[in-house]
């Protein structure tokens, strides 16, 4: 029986009830409903006092989420998407975010974001936003791209002391399977080569993970260019260490992105292998993101504003020539 990335989230969530008393869900339907994506499916019927339906407000969820951690409890919070998480903002940076460092006192709580985008779902439903999280000390932002991970960081999320801010991309929640769960796996902050290669780095996290592998298949079979592709895993912290040592056995370096191109983990990630891998490179760094505007809600529309598999492999391409 094959497990999608889906059952993965809800499989951890499940495990981390089972396992830690301190732990509870709280956000809009995930009781009865089992949440807005099933996420939550029957966990409420197992836990009844510990998967909580809250009310139509992101920052009384976030806001209770943190009193409930200082009080010593792990809070999984869902939004419903994570475009909504903007309306709890304050309380993830200025409180959750700052609170170790303020009063020394842990904040251990996990904000689940589905995000990205999907055909239809358009500019309120499709955002990427970890790189705005990443920008704020204090909070630990992943982006499982495999059903594997998908269960394991959740389950280490947690774990940490620190909140955490977990992009789960919705796209993949029945697009992948895998096999199994897995028993163990790398640790948060450890980035994955997914692909090995000798002519190019791509790094890209999220779904674009499967874009950019997939143009590596495309790119190996018409014109024997192998590419090599980090699967980042986590934004903050950021493996740089695992990112140099792959620009440095190929020498060029894509960084593919589904979210806007300004100030995101794109630019930061071209911004450390300029300052501290400038030598490594043959030419310059390149980075393909979504397009500057809004999310279109039309099929066709939202295809060409994200990139794709094809868009990668022309990019890759174009740069494999300089």
């Amino acid at each position: 029986m094959s497990i999608t990335y889906l059952d993965a989230i809800r499989a951890a969530q499940e495990r981390a009830l089972r396992d830690d008393p301190r732990v509870f869900i709280y956000g809009q339907d995930v009781g009865a409903f089992g949440g807005a994506f099933k996420a939550t499916k029957n966990l409420h019927k197992e836990f009844p006092d510990r998967v909580v339906d809250a009310p139509i407000s992101e920052d009384a969820i976030v806001g209770l989420a943190v009193g409930a951690a200082i009080d010593g409890m792990r809070p999984i919070i869902e939004m419903q998407f994570a475009d909504f998480s903007t309306v709890g903002f304050n309380q993830v940076v200025n409180q959750a975010a700052t609170l170790h460092w303020r009063t020394r006192v842990p904040c251990p709580i996990v904000v689940r974001l589905p995000s990205g985008g999907t055909s239809g779902g358009g500019p309120f439903h499709s955002q990427m936003l970890e790189g705005l999280y990443a920008l704020y000390p204090g909070l630990v932002v992943l982006t499982p791209a495999t059903v594997e991970d998908a269960y394991s960081m959740l389950l280490e999320a947690v774990a940490i002391d620190d909140p955490v801010v977990f992009c789960e991309h919705k796209y993949l929640y029945y697009h992948l399977k895998a096999d199994s769960l897995p028993s163990e796996a790398l640790p948060v902050g450890k980035a994955r080569i997914a692909r090995q290669g000798r002519d190019l780095t791509i790094v890209t996290y999220s779904a674009m993970l499967h874009e950019s592998l997939e143009a590596a298949r495309e790119l190996a079979q018409e014109d024997r260019i192998e590419i090599e592709v980090v699967d980042l895993r986590s934004v903050k912290p950021l493996d740089t260490d695992t990112i140099l040592a792959s620009v440095a056995r190929t020498g060029r370096v894509l960084v593919v992105s589904e979210a806007w191109p300004w100030g995101g983990v794109a630019a930061e990630v071209l911004a450390r292998i300029a300052t501290e891998g400038f030598t490594l490179l043959d030419a310059p760094p390149q980075r393909l993101n979504a397009r500057e505007t809004p999310v279109p809600y039309h099929p066709n529309l939202w295809a060409s504003h994200r990139p794709t598999a094809s868009s990668i492999a022309a990019a890759a391409r174009n740069l494999t020539r300089l």
